[in-house]
């Protein structure tokens, strides 16, 4: 039995750069950097002390007084997102059969904030204060719940978590769901809010982040020699897909076709990634052959791309084994985290977004500050300006602590 197509026609994003479509799309390719000082908290303990703050989020345009105070910002993010993401498709709720719609929607740490508050309060005044909505608030697949809840999907509903892969695992297993015929239309994608002081404090002391604090706009730098770290950020991001023919039925506009996805371990560290790449590679390798491709169709890669020193190389390793030398050097590469740093278990989703547009208006986002390349990452990762290029296909990865790979193809509707 042949797979069914699956198509991207909606979508939803919160970002450093733009809590909506337009505005997010024209910072990315005008190279507009989010990265800021961290205004949440007082950083000056900090060895990292900037970050990726959302601008221009209210949450009170999308969630009631009543369940704010019930939802950690990671679940606020995700239910906005979704919101957004369905009325940019245009579903019309009513005529939907939600016994075959679902929900998919990932996140790498949940509720963190609400995990924190709580401590404090244990601390101060005793377990008997705890709040009744700590575990609901706290725990990951919450905002996949609250999301079906709000819409009324009854079809497969879960969540993903696998650190930095959780939104680009989910994406894809929403499109094995519909592929496979257990639903109609899906809601996936992921949302992170891990700028608090442990989510911060965390990555600080693992040595992950950036401390080019003097230079927020210039500190993610992937693929320079001089790059020091990723900068975190916050953000969520929401995509309807849908069978292709259900998606015609009732007349909706197509940003692109989900074509392909693979899924891989490294089986090799509980951070660093595979020296030489061969995880990530063979995800490469499936997903192209998932959407019945080949290398030389591939235009474009959105690479997980995360400023460090290990990632950057080995995903240019693991590029370059994937799709063969030649065909690495001919196509167009970017990070979008030079610009929003990385959302965690959001950044498959947010960078979803980013490579539909891509596709559908012809332009590849730049990776900003790259001004020094590292001898080691010698390919064309679009350097700074944005390039205006007709995109038949392209790959976005997803690389995440402990060992979990996941790349996803989508293409240019025939």
């Amino acid at each position: 039995m042949s797979k069914r197509r699956v198509v991207v026609t909606g979508m939803g994003v919160l970002s450093p750069l733009g809590c909506d479509l337009n505005t997010f799309w024209d910072r990315l390719t005008r190279g507009e950097s989010g990265i800021r000082s961290l205004t949440y908290f007082d950083t000056s303990a900090y060895t990292s002390r900037i970050g990726g703050e959302l601008t221009g989020f209210n949450p009170g345009d999308f969630i009631s007084p009543k369940e704010q105070r019930r939802q950690d910002p990671f679940t606020q993010y995700g239910v906005a997102s979704a919101k957004l993401a369905i009325g940019d498709s245009g579903l019309d709720l009513n005529t939907v059969n939600l016994e075959r719609a679902g929900v998919i929607f990932a996140s790498g740490i949940g509720g963190l904030q609400i995990l924190q508050d709580q401590m404090r309060t244990l601390i101060a005044k005793g377990p008997s204060r705890f709040s009744p909505f700590m575990i609901p608030q706290m725990i990951t697949n919450i905002v996949a719940g609250q999301i079906a809840i709000d819409h009324q999907f009854r079809g497969p509903n879960f969540c993903i978590t696998s650190a930095c892969a959780s939104a680009t695992h989910s994406i894809g297993e929403g499109l094995r769901i519909i592929q496979h015929g257990e639903a109609d239309v899906m809601i996936v994608g992921g949302s992170e809010a891990s700028l608090c002081e442990l989510g911060v404090g965390g990555f600080c002391a693992l040595r992950a982040l950036s401390t080019r604090n003097d230079e927020p706009t210039r500190a993610s730098r992937p693929f320079d020699r001089d790059r020091d770290g990723f900068v975190i950020a916050e953000g969520a991001a929401a995509l309807i897909i849908e069978e292709l023919e259900h998606a015609r039925k009732r007349g909706a506009r197509m940003y692109c076709e989900l074509a392909g996805y693979g899924r891989t371990c490294d089986a090799y560290h509980i951070t660093a990634p595979d020296e030489l790449g061969r995880g990530a590679a063979r995800g490469m390798k499936l997903a192209v052959e998932d959407a019945g491709l080949n290398p030389e169709q591939i235009d474009y890669i959105n690479a997980h791309g995360t400023s460090t020193e290990l990632n950057d190389k080995c995903e240019t390793m693991a590029i370059k084994a994937a799709l063969g030398e030649d065909n690495a050097r001919r196509l167009a590469i970017s990070s979008n985290k030079s610009m929003i740093g990385h959302t965690l278990g959001a950044a498959g989703g947010i960078e979803s977004v980013a490579c539909a547009l891509t596709i559908k208006h012809g332009v590849i986002p730049p990776t900003i500050n790259l001004e020094n390349p590292d001898p080691a990452c010698d390919l064309d990762y679009v350097p700074n300006v944005a390039r205006e290029q007709k995109v038949r296909a392209c790959l976005n990865n997803s690389l995440g602590f402990g060992g979990h790979n996941a790349t996803l193809c989508f293409k240019a509707m025939d």
